[in-house]
């Protein structure tokens, strides 16, 4: 008497690739920024009645060097309107905020032409600045 084989199939088991998946999105999430702006070194004004600022759509820094940077990456004040402008799209007016970050040792004939070309763009300028420090007593 002959006994027919049972076929085995080979399946990768899947029933926990969704829980995987799903923590792998959140670790990457959590972990991403928007802009990379880290390696940038600069020191905010300080002022004591400071207000939150709302998301912006583009990040302009000078740093201790004076040198300029678009979201991170190295520009010069020629090309800062064109650049912003293309950042800017076609967003509405009252949502096209850039927020400008400027080393409190920066001269005006630096953030001058920064300011500019904000304003040639179109963008929102919101100067960000950090809380002075209270005295203590």
């Amino acid at each position: 008497m002959k006994l027919p084989r049972k076929k085995l199939t080979a399946s990768v088991p899947t029933f926990a690739m969704g829980d995987i998946g799903f923590l792998l999105l959140i670790f990457f999430v959590i972990l991403a920024r928007a802009q990379d702006d880290s390696h940038i070194q600069w020191q905010p004004a300080r002022l004591n009645n400071i207000e939150m600022a709302p998301a912006p759509l583009a990040s302009v820094v000078i740093d201790t060097g004076s040198k300029i940077y678009l979201d991170g990456k190295e520009i010069s004040a020629e090309e800062l309107a064109l650049k912003l402008s293309a950042v800017l799209g076609d967003a509405p007016a009252g949502r096209r905020h850039v927020f400008l970050k400027v080393d409190r040792e920066a001269k005006a004939a630096v953030f001058e032409p920064v300011i500019a070309a904000v304003s040639e763009a179109g963008g929102d300028l919101i100067h960000i600045l950090e809380p002075e420090d209270k005295p203590t007593q």
